[in-house]
Parts: C-alpha cells; structure tokens; sequence
C-alpha cells in the first residue's frame, strides 16, 4: 500500500482519489512520520465492509455453536416454510339478501 505525507495528499487530492479509484488500491497517509488515515475509494471500502460483515456472522456462528445455541436443521427448515406459506384463504360470508 503506498504511502504520502498529508501535505503531499491535501495538495494532490483529486489526484490521490482519482489515483484510489482507478486502481482499487488504498493510499495510506502519514502525519509526522507516523500513520494518520487511509484514503480508499468508495467500491473497494464497501466490498471490505461486506466482508468484514461476512466474518462477524461466521464468528457469532461458531460461538453459538461452541455455546449450544443451534437448532436441528428440519426444525429450521419446518418453520420456514410455516412463515413463508401463503395464508389461507378467507370463507367468505353468506351475503344477507
């Protein structure tokens, strides 16, 4: 991941963010000669976002399972298709004449 100074990033930005959106690359920017931020364009940001989301749900998957929270596969699937089933239809009622 390359590296600039935030002098050189605030005097070149659209170029550093038209650089981070043509090669998907993050820049990193230093302040004092230590790490400060990242610049990232906006597809890459939300594709890293989705799979940090991935990896949360597999943990919280894995201590459930390691915990006992799990519920039999046929148990699962059986209410699924109780809350996905189309509703009954209506009787209709006898119309007063």
């Amino acid at each position: 991941m390359p590296v600039q100074t935030i002098s050189y990033v605030k005097a070149h930005l659209a170029e550093a963010i038209a650089n981070a959106r043509s090669t998907g690359e993050p820049l990193r920017i230093s302040q004092n000669g230590t790490d400060a931020a990242v610049l990232q364009d906006v597809e890459s940001y939300e594709r890293t976002r989705r799979a940090l989301a991935l990896l949360k749900l597999a943990a919280m998957g894995d201590r459930d399972t390691q915990e006992g929270r799990t519920v039999p596969q046929d148990e699962v699937f059986r209410s699924l298709r109780e809350r996905l089933a189309p509703p009954a239809p209506r009787a209709r009622r006898a119309s007063r004449t």
